[in-house]
């Protein structure tokens, strides 16, 4: 795991002992951002709310705000900042970069996602993506030879969640067709449905 993304986790891991009511997770696409967000809500009982959908009306207690990004409405997302419960915000670009990207214009909310507790992510490397296949499909009891294990992870979308759902597929498939998790079977499934 990169150092930054090990970083995140802790603070995350940490919760409820947080040294700051709200942070933020930001990086590319499939950097794992939705992933780790889940993880902490589920871990917290936050609720999940997309960041176009904020409304006047704010949910109490935890709450996780995905996707922030351009026409964010300000005042919602101030009132989510001020009222000191526990928040984690996803974007792809850090808080500090948000009043331009996003045209934030209300000076308070401006000030406050700037000094945002803010984690970078960044794309999963071979050895993280590895080691997560490898314990999803140990999750299922399934043991799968490391070379085929190595030939999906190229072969796929570089992000857990496209692992998650690949592993998922593949477990399905072998048990229908009362076979071994193999090459041949995820060269099947990469080229179409196999059932």
């Amino acid at each position: 795991m990169a150092p930054a993304n090990a970083r995140a986790v802790a603070f995350l891991d940490s919760y409820p002992a947080w040294t700051a009511p709200a942070a933020a997770l930001y990086g590319p696409r499939a950097s794992g951002k939705s992933h780790l967000a889940a993880v902490w809500a589920q871990s917290a009982g936050a609720r999940i709310l997309e960041a176009a959908d904020l409304q006047g009306n704010i949910p109490d207690g935890p709450l996780v705000v995905e996707n922030i990004a351009a026409g964010v409405a300000e005042a919602p997302l101030f009132a989510l900042l001020e009222r000191g419960a526990p928040l984690l915000l996803t974007a792809q670009v850090p808080p500090s970069e948000w009043p331009q990207a996003f045209h934030l214009s209300l000076p308070d909310l401006v000030s406050r996602v700037r000094a945002l507790l803010a984690f970078p992510l960044w794309a999963p490397d071979d050895a993280l993506l590895m080691g997560l296949a490898v314990k999803l499909f140990a999750d299922r009891q399934l043991a799968v030879p490391e070379s085929v294990v190595a030939h999906m992870i190229r072969s796929l979308e570089r992000s857990p969640e496209a692992i998650r759902d690949f592993v998922a597929r593949a477990d399905a498939a072998a048990l229908v067709a009362k076979r071994p998790i193999n090459t041949s079977l995820i060269n099947e499934l990469l080229a179409g449905p196999v059932l």
